[in-house]
């Protein structure tokens, strides 16, 4: 199957004890705006751009809630735990053969809080593209996010290198593996 066929199905809502990860929804934009303008964000992605542009925040909810969409986005939303509507984001890419590509980042507002873990974990547990194989990349210089991943069961695979919008420049990585359970119905 060729890449241009990995279309996400619906998406779902995910649960956990202080979060709910859902699709991001229009109302979202202003906090979007806000974590992804802060550099310290941004350098940690590969495809936030820093300075932010206007409309960028616009045309990525677009993006991430379009029915033909190549990846699933969730907003980690942390009001039934007493946080903010949007604390960070988490994505879930298809792959070939059954396989995924997890991203995230976290509001520095609402970094050691332990977030990322709970929404890296639920998407494992839910694992919503009935993926056998899951894979991660860290910029070398984010040990915090490297950490996340290992604590949810991710193997340390490899070194590589990925471009930063926000850095403007390739970028050392650790990339990571997950194995996915499967069942007799997988």
């Amino acid at each position: 199957m060729g890449l241009e066929n990995l279309v996400c199905a619906e998406q779902p809502v995910i649960r956990t004890a202080r979060l709910v990860l859902r699709p991001l929804v229009p109302s979202d934009d202003a906090l979007l705006a806000l974590y992804t303008s802060d550099k310290r964000v941004a350098v940690g992605t590969r495809s936030i751009p820093h300075p932010l542009p206007p409309g960028a925040t616009e045309q990525f909810i677009a993006r991430a809630t379009a029915p033909d969409r190549r990846e699933d986005v969730w907003a980690m939303d942390g009001t039934i735990g007493g946080a903010d509507a949007l604390v960070g984001v988490v994505s879930l890419k298809p792959l070939e053969r059954r396989q995924s590509q997890i991203g995230f980042w976290v509001a520095p507002t609402a970094w050691n809080a332990g977030f990322a873990s709970e929404a890296v974990r639920a998407i494992i547990a839910s694992n919503p593209h009935n993926s056998r194989t899951l894979f991660a990349e860290v910029f070398q210089d984010n040990p915090a996010s490297a950490q996340v991943l290992m604590n949810a069961g991710f193997d340390y695979l490899g070194e590589a290198e990925a471009y930063s919008l926000a850095r403007r420049a390739t970028v050392p990585t650790w990339t990571y593996i997950r194995r996915m359970v499967q069942t007799l119905a997988s």
